[in-house]
This record gives C-alpha cells, structure tokens and sequence, in this order.
C-alpha cells in the first residue's frame, strides 16, 4: 500500500496508480471562451514560430484575469499554455527576447504563485501536465499510447520526447509503494522485507533503464538538438545564448522585474529525486557552468539538484522534504555487514541507479555533443540560441574539450555535472566495512 504510518500521501498530490502524474488524463483546452485568446494561439505554436509571426500574435493578445480559474487541472492547463507561449515568444525570433510583455507576464505569475511553481516552462509544464491517451488505451507505461498536448515544433520527434518521460513517470510510479513499505520494514527492523522490497527496486531500475533507450526509436538527434532543444533553455546561465540579464518580466504600469529561471529539465522529476533520497545518495555538484570571461562561478550552498526542487510543483517538492526525514534505508543497510543480503541488496539497487545515469549520460552525448558539431540547418543558422551558440563554440575550439562548456537547459555545465551525478550515485555502495 502506499503509506507509511502517520502520513497521508494523497495530500502530496501523488497519485495510488500514476505517482507524480495526475490520476486523471490534464486538461487539453480550458473550457471557458474567455481564455480563448491563448489557447487558439498555443494550438497553432508551431506554424506561428515558423512564420516569425509568434510574438506578433502574443502581443495582439489582451491581459487576461485568472480569476475564472477554478478547479486544479484549469490552474495547471493555465500554467501549461503560458509556460509555452512564454518560451516560443522569448526563443521564437532571430535573436531572444529579453522583455516578455504583460498579457503573458501577469497571467503567469499568478498562475505561478497558485501552484508553488517558477513562471517558465518547467517539466510539470512539458510532461506530467501535458499529455493525453490514445482512444482505447490505459496504459500510461507504453509511449506508444501517449501524445503531446501542445508542441513547440509539431514532430514526432519532440512528441516522443515528451511522452517517454511520461511513460518513465508511469513506470516508476509503481516503485514509489517497494521504498515507502521499505522504510516502514526499516522501522519494524524486518531485514528479509528490506532486502526483498530493494531487490524489487533494482529489478524496476533497470526495467526504467530499458524504457528509456526507446528514446532512440522516434527522437533523431539532430531534431532534439537544432528544432526543440531552444524552446527548452530557460534565462538563468544564457548569456551565451543571448540573455546575458535574463528576461524582464513586464508586469505593465511600468512595473516588472528581471528574472532568472533555469528551462526544462529532468532534473525536475521528483520521482528520479525520490529514488536518490530513498537510497541516501547525496549530491553537491552545483552545475554552475563558467562565464563569458572563463572564470568559474561563485561557489553555491545548494547542489543543483536540490536546487531543482523549486521547480516541482508544491506538494511534490513537500513529498521529497518528508522522505528526506523519514528516508532510513542507507544506514539500516550500512549496520549489516559487507556480503550480507541487505547490504548486498542495498549495494545492487544504488549500483541499478547508477547505470540508469550511465544510460543517460550515453544518451545526452548523443543528441547534444554530437549534433553540435554538425552544421545547423540552413532555417536556424542566423538565429542565436542555445543551439546555434553551442555549435559556434564547439566550432572554435577545434574538438579540444568537446565535453566542457555545452549549456544544459537548466543552464548547467551539463557533461561534467551529468558525470559527478553518475559518479557520485554510485560512490554511495558500500561494499567494505
């Protein structure tokens, strides 16, 4: 059962079948005509980007109130159509966007504030709230099932991008009840349901890990890379790519503030975050990427994906604070000794995480350090984004460092913070006394 003693998980908003996906398929369009006005532009974003006309249409939009936001899924269909008409209006053009105009800014920042999130595009906003099932299908494990709601480039390529995190979601939603009934056999010292319930854990981690080399079937590299990958980037880290300030939030009456937000990221799954707090690995790296002059950033107090966790939505992000102190896996596992079944099971379901990064990192080489040393596209060549400035970069030095220096999304030095993730994952096995 999903409990643990004392706490009621619903309040954290998983759900007993979907995990950190909603128990109901979302919203694909608010009902009420009022909000029109965004969802016919956001239902034509790919041909609007296309066109260069994007932040022309967003601009003709009026302000629109939230007040006729009522129910929780409106709130997050909300949040999803402005996280999207924000990044197409601020990455849509030759050059990015540093002023994002009120029709969007004020919507966004209330929307934002209901739902304990930063107004960008998140990925609450790009998968768990954006999806819907095919006509007969229940099975959110199998992307093959799924569709985007909304799109940035209309591909299927950045449809089963999407989807696949969605189908991850599904699947590890089944682990979520194996480490909560796991921490309940800690407190009642049962080793033998431990070690069975951790055993199961590894067996679903490399379940996971085959699940996402399907990655490879429906998503080209150089698609992720030159059409999607842009509309990802968020204004925190992008001097490189054009925001040098980040975005000025124009709130309108001359009010706003400039902002710094990391884009969509993985990172951003609490169920991923889940599995690391469970299993007591602890990362510091902070992910801080280099400025413009080469100097190496100001040393942060917080790893970076700690830091991620303000961009889940409330309740999940409090879900994550209470496993942090009800988590007792690591340490029951570390008072048996090495060979012991529990620590072995312990040691083998860390070691499971592990190459579930090794798969990742393999494959972020691939459609990241890869495509960009290839020649953009002839259609994106003059723009400046998060593509085209990585390929300038790469192109400058020669293939020397190929690795260091490419901009994650969430505005990471993204490679060597990949790695120190992995490596540090796997340096929580104990496999000595």
């Amino acid at each position: 059962m999903l409990n643990i003693p004392g706490i009621c998980l619903e309040k954290y908003s998983l759900s007993l079948q979907n995990g950190f996906l909603p128990d109901i398929s979302p919203l694909q369009q608010l009902s009420d005509p009022y909000y029109l006005p965004w969802e016919n532009i956001v239902a034509d974003l790919p041909s609007q980007i296309e066109r260069r006309v994007i932040r022309h249409a967003v601009e003709k939009m009026p302000v629109l109130s939230t007040s006729r936001l009522g129910s929780e899924p409106e709130w997050r269909r909300a949040y999803v159509v402005l996280a999207y008409l924000t990044h197409a209006y601020i990455w849509g053009g030759d050059k990015p966007s540093e002023v994002l105009p009120p029709c969007i800014s004020r919507p966004f920042v209330e929307v934002s504030k209901h739902l304990e999130l930063p107004p960008c595009a998140t990925y609450a906003a790009l998968n768990l709230w954006n999806f819907k099932i095919s006509q007969g299908h229940t099975d959110l494990t199998n992307p093959d099932n799924l569709a985007v709601v909304n799109s940035f480039t209309g591909t299927k390529d950045e449809e089963w991008f999407f989807m696949l995190s969605v189908a991850l979601e599904a699947k590890g939603a089944q682990l979520i009840p194996l480490m909560t009934n796991a921490i309940q056999a800690v407190s009642v010292d049962d080793a033998v349901l431990v070690r069975a319930h951790l055993d199961q854990l590894s067996d679903g981690l490399v379940e996971l890990g085959e699940l996402l080399e399907r990655m490879y079937e429906h998503c080209q590299p150089t698609v992720f890379y030159h059409q999607l990958r842009p509309f990802l980037a968020g204004s925190k880290n992008m001097a490189v790519a054009g925001l040098p300030r980040g975005v000025f939030y124009d709130m309108g009456d001359g009010k706003g503030e400039w902002r710094q937000h990391s884009g969509g990221s993985n990172a951003q799954s609490s169920l991923i975050q889940t599995f690391d707090i469970f299993l007591g690995v602890v990362h510091h790296a902070t992910g801080e990427a280099k400025s413009s002059d080469g100097k190496p950033p100001v040393a942060s107090k917080t790893g970076f994906i700690e830091y991620m966790r303000n961009y889940m939505p409330g309740p999940h992000r409090r879900f994550l604070e209470m496993m942090v102190q009800t988590a007792n896996v690591r340490s029951y596992a570390l008072s048996y000794k090495a060979g012991s079944p529990v620590r072995d099971a312990y040691n083998g379901a860390v070691m499971s995480l592990g190459r579930f990064r090794d798969k990742h990192v393999k494959m972020v080489t691939r459609y990241i350090i890869g495509p960009a040393r290839s020649t953009p596209p002839k259609e994106t060549s003059s723009q400046i984004n998060l593509a085209t400035s990585t390929s300038i970069r790469m192109e400058s030095w020669n293939g020397q460092g190929v690795t260091n220096g490419v901009h994650g999304t969430g505005g990471t030095d993204l490679i060597p913070f990949l790695k120190q993730t992995r490596d540090t994952t796997k340096a929580a096995a104990c496999y000595s006394d």
